[in-house]
């Protein structure tokens, strides 16, 4: 299979993956034919790329993508949210347990495709955002060794990490100008405020709360609310605020547009060190891909062709195979391209 944005699509490809809205819906079924009206549809729905059929790449036809484990996350964190927030302890464990076993599958599905070009922004953005924070941690903490408890604390930690922002106005969490010194003070608050909100539970363990608490700390003590520095942070902390950090450059807010993927992934680069702790960024720069394996690139020579294989600690460098012409646009007898082994070669865009 290939990923294909929508406007590219030939008449009536036959899809090779379920077509999944923003809160998990499904709109086409994999293996259904798309209409060029169904494909306009789509987009009104900030749908702009799917998976079609292609047996010049069935070679990477079994990947589970993010889209996949967002559908089933999406079904739970509602449920979660408002069952902390009205103190309902009877089925807010409920919903802890289906996040433990969400958590576990993922670990158990070491062969997820997680990549950073598929972290969209959606109208949605508090719940879109928790879960893409969380499963970004989770995958980055099964990277790090973390035994499966932990994994499972901090997957649970990352979705509430924003739980704190309930006790904040709208009008400043949205705000499309620049915050005056004292909203800043009060956003400043929201790790509290949510640590706050998970002790009066008495469902958290500490390793949890700590998260909430930390995911806005730097290494190098400029974060908040307390300032905290180097091994003063937790661990969980420290993964959470990567993680955090790149979901929400990643999506489009009220007052600036999201982040192109490799931007956002050198930003996180950039932090090593400072903002970031520098082991958990190296984990972060070995674990992830820029480009979705199927998705359609331009090189810097004029080529273009079609991910089909990542380089572990080089997500910009993926193997490219090459089935057509890149200026007749005809067919040719496909060859490979290891950016790894071609240095003198570069991705300068996605094919759209």
């Amino acid at each position: 299979m290939r990923l294909e944005f929508l406007k590219n699509l030939k008449s009536e490809e036959v899809l090779a993956k379920d077509v999944i809205g923003e809160n998990g819906e499904i709109f086409l079924k994999a293996g259904s034919k798309i209409s060029r009206n169904q494909a306009q549809k789509l987009a009104r729905y900030n749908i702009f790329m799917v998976y079609v059929e292609d047996e010049r790449f069935s070679d990477i036809s079994n990947i589970k993508d993010l889209a996949e484990v967002k559908k089933v996350t999406l079904e739970i964190i509602p449920n979660l949210f408002n069952d902390l927030l009205e103190g309902d302890r009877r089925n807010l464990k409920k919903s802890l347990n289906m996040v433990e076993e969400l958590v576990e599958d993922i670990v158990n599905q070491n062969s997820i495709n997680i990549n950073l070009y598929e972290v969209k922004a959606y109208d949605n953005y508090t719940y879109i955002h928790c879960v893409d924070t969380s499963v970004i941690s989770i995958y980055l903490g099964n990277c790090l060794g973390l035994s499966k408890l932990e994994i499972k604390e901090l997957g649970v930690s990352a979705i509430l990490h924003d739980i704190g922002k309930i006790e904040i106005p709208n009008e400043i969490i949205n705000k499309e100008s620049g915050l005056t010194e004292n909203e800043f003070e009060l956003i400043k608050r929201h790790p509290i405020y949510g640590k706050e909100i998970l002790e009066k539970s008495g469902l958290f363990s500490e390793r949890i709360v700590n998260g909430v608490l930390h995911h806005h700390e730097r290494v190098d003590g400029k974060g908040y609310p307390y300032g905290l520095e180097g091994d003063s942070i937790c661990d969980y902390g420290k993964i959470i605020t990567v993680s955090d950090v790149f979901t929400a450059v990643s999506a489009n807010r009220s007052y600036r547009k999201k982040f192109d993927p490799k931007e956002a992934y050198e930003l996180i680069l950039s932090g090593m060190g400072n903002r970031f702790d520098r082991k958990i960024v190296e984990k972060f720069r070995e674990s992830f891909a820029i480009y979705p394996l199927g998705c359609c690139v331009r090189l810097s020579n004029g080529v273009e062709g079609y991910v089909i294989k990542q380089n572990k600690s080089l997500p910009d460098r993926p193997v490219i195979r090459v089935v057509y012409d890149s200026i007749t646009k005809m067919p040719i007898q496909f060859y490979e391209v290891d950016l790894m082994k071609k240095l003198s070669l570069t991705i300068e865009a996605v094919v759209e």
